[in-house]
């Protein structure tokens, strides 16, 4: 089962709930209240359970335990609770520690637009806030917004106030709104690691199976062909949670482009697709209960 056919877990009354115990109760409550709500959907939801068992099997190297999967649900858990607080600007307590800064700084100070290839790892918002406090140039986010429509709605109208840009992938416009922003100087963020369906196409989008922890897993072509076609740097952009309020951003060189010469093409594809697989493999092995793709990661869920 694709992540896009999982139904969405959770409902508007849950995240207004839980909007109110933030904003009446404070973080400290709220986090104490992570443990009953972390266990309650780790015991609820066997698909995702499953799907993660496989995975940290994996990243762990060893048969993973009922520990090891709490810790993945907590630590989700915590990540969209600091969510909103990051996206309403509430950084007071926070410590976000940034490494490999340095590359981004050259770009931006030439005056280059850059692309960041993230995942679904740890709080992407880890990067906002970064941004935000301190990025001279515009940053934009393409995203898939029509999977998880309740929590889109509810943290859109929590960080209203907020200068977000987020561009939502599918729209016609929204490879030239990323073009502009990188002519700007500006920065592009996308999460690169999973496969959205397409309408009306047999068999979703163009995917390229590289290895990602052992076996060979789909990795879709889109972002590596966005970057090509853009001709903009690339680097790799993670936000892992580390404890409390605690989160560690990392920036990596990539590719100073994506060559999508015509007669290699899709060579220069696989090639981009498996470079970006081990980083997310090193990633998850470094930070395993920050993986966020609680679906059938390698499509094998149906074969057990």
């Amino acid at each position: 089962m694709s992540w896009q056919r999982q139904r969405e877990r959770g409902s508007a009354r849950a995240l207004r709930l839980m909007g109110w115990i933030i904003t009446r109760l404070g973080y400290r409550t709220a986090f104490a209240l992570l443990y009953p709500i972390a266990a309650y959907f780790l015991l609820s939801a066997p698909r995702q359970r499953q799907a993660a068992r496989l995975f940290l099997n994996r990243a762990l190297g060893r048969p993973a335990g009922w520990r090891d999967l709490f810790r993945l649900f907590f630590t989700f858990s915590a990540t969209l609770l600091d969510r909103v607080f990051l996206l309403d600007g509430r950084r007071q307590g926070f410590r976000i520690e940034v490494t490999g800064r340095e590359a981004l700084d050259a770009h931006i100070g030439a005056g280059r637009g850059c692309i960041l290839l993230g995942a679904h790892i740890g709080c992407f918002d880890a990067l906002r806030a970064v941004a935000e406090t301190g990025c001279p140039v515009e940053v934009v986010a393409l995203m898939h917004g029509d999977h998880a429509a309740i929590s889109s709605d509810f943290f859109a109208q929590w960080s209203a106030s907020r200068h977000t840009t987020i561009i939502p992938l599918g729209q016609p416009d929204a490879m030239l709104r990323a073009k502009e922003c990188l002519e700007r100087g500006g920065l592009v963020g996308i999460l690169a690691d999973r496969v959205p369906e397409t309408p009306g196409r047999v068999g979703g989008t163009r995917v390229t199976r590289v290895p990602f922890l052992g076996r060979p897993a789909a990795f879709p072509d889109g972002p590596h062909i966005l970057a090509g076609v853009l001709g903009a740097p690339v680097m790799m952009a993670y936000g892992v949670w580390t404890g409390p309020r605690r989160y560690q951003v990392c920036f990596e060189p990539f590719a100073d482009r994506i060559a999508l010469d015509r007669h290699r093409r899709q060579q220069a594809i696989a090639e981009a697709a498996a470079a970006y697989a081990a980083r997310v493999e090193a990633m998850a092995r470094a930070f395993p209960y920050n993986w966020f793709n609680f679906h059938d990661f390698w499509e094998e869920m149906g074969t057990l």
